[in-house]
């Protein structure tokens, strides 16, 4: 059952750092370039949650029993 829990924070967290990242690149049109975009979305600390939820997803899937 914790396995469980553990993937579904690590499910939201990721999701929630992805959509931030994909929300953010609507600078891109507004004249920020590439290199701006990066040092912005490296000093936003909503943006970790993405390789955070990754790492627990992993967790939870590698610590799931296994019947066989």
């Amino acid at each position: 059952m914790f396995s469980i829990f553990l993937f579904l924070l690590g499910f939201g967290l990721a999701v929630t750092g992805g959509v931030t990242l994909i929300a953010y690149t609507n600078f891109l049109p507004a004249g920020l370039g590439w290199g701006d975009y990066l040092v912005f979305v490296l000093g936003r600390p909503e943006c970790y949650f993405l390789p955070i939820g990754f790492l627990i997803i992993a967790v939870a899937l590698y610590s799931y029993p296994n019947n066989s």
